[in-house]
């Protein structure tokens, strides 16, 4: 998966100034990606943050089944949006952004929880 990602990221330096205004409309599938690829970068560095934020509100044992949680749901997301092929991989950026910032929005109702009523450890190891 990090080779497809570098190649993406690769076309960031290069990518026009005038692509980032255009990705309501990309002009070709180039463009489609970098723009989803800018997308996906920042929804990835929310759900870092999300998840760091809530990790440092747990205990020990909450921390771990956040972390079997997190694990999970990394390979739910692998599964639905990337495959093997003999000609090389794939990864749908649509489909891991989309499933990154719905993870996020459950980190987030998380740590809601944990702020208000306290958390609930049962819900930390939920991978959807």
């Amino acid at each position: 998966m990090r080779w497809v990602f570098m190649i993406v990221l690769s076309l960031t330096p290069i990518a026009p100034a005038s692509a980032q205004s255009a990705c309501d409309k990309p002009r070709n599938d180039f463009d489609g990606i970098y723009c989803l690829s800018k997308i996906h970068q920042q929804a990835d560095q929310d759900l870092n943050s999300g998840y760091t934020k809530l990790r440092e509100r747990l205990d020990q044992n909450a921390q771990d089944k956040l972390r079997i949680g997190q694990l999970a749901w990394l390979r739910l997301r692998d599964e639905k949006c990337s495959r093997h092929e003999q000609a090389g991989f794939y990864v749908n950026l649509a489909c891991a952004t989309k499933l990154t910032i719905a993870r996020n929005e459950l980190l987030e109702d998380r740590y809601r929880e944990c702020i208000s009523t306290g958390c609930l450890d049962s819900r930390l190891s939920a991978a959807d």
